[in-house]
């Protein structure tokens, strides 16, 4: 995950993107100039939204203990990785390795909560009584640390791969334990949706809440974490998959801050009406022009 190496004019380790023809420099500089304008609204956008999710959903913890807590420590993580970014567009080269080591820790951290909301959500719904009597905020808390402490144990090993040049080796690693998520994501959520069908007791709003939820996560992981999982195993000798991974991978803390839509109670109805509200303004416009065309033809 070395960007610093991979974004310099001699990148050539294991061969991967020796490209000298002048069509290749040229698209090089216009992948990089499309980088550099996705980090710059990334980082604007987050750090305004950022701070204002965080104050919402800690709110929310008295009330629902489990979810909230993961979903803060994901946002935390995702404040981190936007202060990497703009560490990464110093483009000063000790600076940008610091940058892309404390992105990538923070990367492995949001992967981790992403985990935790699923698991948390699904035990709610085909586990809850032993959910009811286990779920404590220590839990949450003990569980938050574990992950962080994962995201640690993966920094070192980058670490570790720096300093002996290994990044082949060290990208297939990453590219395996990234992957090994997508199954238990797979898992919650047809797991919870079978429990739900089969539930009367749960409202239908509450239901939508929950699947919606947990088809946020999967979605966010499968378009913005995939690519980089698919990158980093293949090991194509191409600038441009390179930067289609990394490009999607940024745009992971923007699109968390929509999973505090199925948060909070209410909010998934009121984007549905509005919704409804955009598509009546619609037809309503196509009808009215409609209208307007048949009354010119027939004074014609």
């Amino acid at each position: 995950m070395n960007q610093s190496e991979i974004e310099s004019d001699d990148y050539n380790i294991d061969g991967f993107y020796n490209e000298t023809e002048p069509a290749s420099i040229y698209e090089r500089y216009m992948h990089v100039k499309i980088q550099t304008v996705s980090r710059w609204l990334n980082v604007t956008i987050g750090l305004v939204l950022m701070p204002v999710a965080i104050f919402a959903v800690s709110s929310m913890v008295k009330k629902d203990k489990g979810a909230p807590i993961y979903v803060i420590n994901l946002l935390v993580s995702d404040v981190i990785q936007l202060c990497a970014m703009i560490i990464l567009q110093t483009k000063v080269e000790r600076t940008i390795t610091f940058g892309d080591f404390m992105f990538d820790f923070a990367l492995v951290a949001s992967v981790g909560f992403m985990v935790c909301i699923a698991l948390e959500r699904y035990l709610l719904i085909v586990w809850p009584l032993w959910y009811r009597n286990r779920r404590t905020v220590k839990m949450s808390l003990l569980l938050c640390a574990v992950v962080w402490v994962l995201a640690l144990f993966f920094l070192i090993l980058h670490l570790v791969a720096f300093s002996n040049d290994w990044y082949g080796l060290f990208l297939t690693i990453s590219g395996v334990f990234l992957l090994l998520p997508f199954p238990l994501l797979v898992f919650f959520l047809v797991g919870t949706f079978r429990a739900l069908s089969a539930s009367i007791s749960v409202r239908a709003e509450e239901k939508r809440r929950i699947v919606g939820l947990l088809v946020l996560v999967l979605l966010i992981y499968t378009l913005l974490f995939l690519p980089f999982i698919i990158f980093s195993l293949v090991h194509p000798k191409n600038f441009g998959v390179y930067f289609v991974a990394y490009f999607f991978n940024e745009l992971n803390p923007v699109a968390d801050l929509f999973l505090y839509i199925f948060l909070r109670k209410g909010a998934v109805n009121q984007v549905r009406f509005c919704l409804c509200c955009c598509r009546k303004n619609r037809s309503t416009r196509q009808s009215f022009s409609g209208l307007n065309d048949g009354e010119t033809v027939t004074s014609s």
